[in-house]
């Protein structure tokens, strides 16, 4: 099959299914006829499992070290479950990152709630911005 039916079957961009094949994640045969680049079904198992692994939260370069690894006869299995607890640990630091965030917005809501609005002048853009501190945004 080609690029545009293995894309639309899979419902995701042609030049995604494009770039997964110039990182050499997929090795689509050449057709001598008419020179188009012609999609296996080894092809299409391996952009569902691109997929599924995306999902999961697996990067591209982590997918080419599970491949490598796989393609080279060996259980990819333990370089998933490490990859999985570093991207574990990145995913918490995010939340807690997201988390600290949103409460400091929820306090500077309130904070300002009160306060007047306030025209520009000289080199102040928004006084509510440029004036706030949040010291105590871990308080609340």
């Amino acid at each position: 099959m080609q690029v545009k039916q293995l894309a639309t079957r899979h419902n995701i961009n042609i030049d995604t299914v494009r770039h997964y094949t110039r990182i050499g994640l997929l090795t689509p045969s050449k057709n001598a006829s008419n020179g188009y680049k012609e999609y296996s079904k080894a092809d299409e198992q391996r952009l569902q499992f691109i997929i599924q692994a995306k999902s999961l939260g697996f990067s591209l370069q982590d997918i080419e070290t599970i491949v490598k690894e796989s393609q080279q006869g060996h259980s990819p299995c333990p370089i998933v479950r490490e990859l999985m607890h570093k991207r574990l640990a990145e995913i918490e630091q995010k939340i807690a990152a997201m988390q600290a965030t949103y409460q400091k917005m929820k306090h500077s809501l309130k904070h300002w709630q009160d306060l007047p609005n306030c025209v520009p002048t000289g080199n102040h853009v928004c006084h509510l911005i440029e004036n706030f501190s949040c010291e105590e945004c871990s308080d609340v």
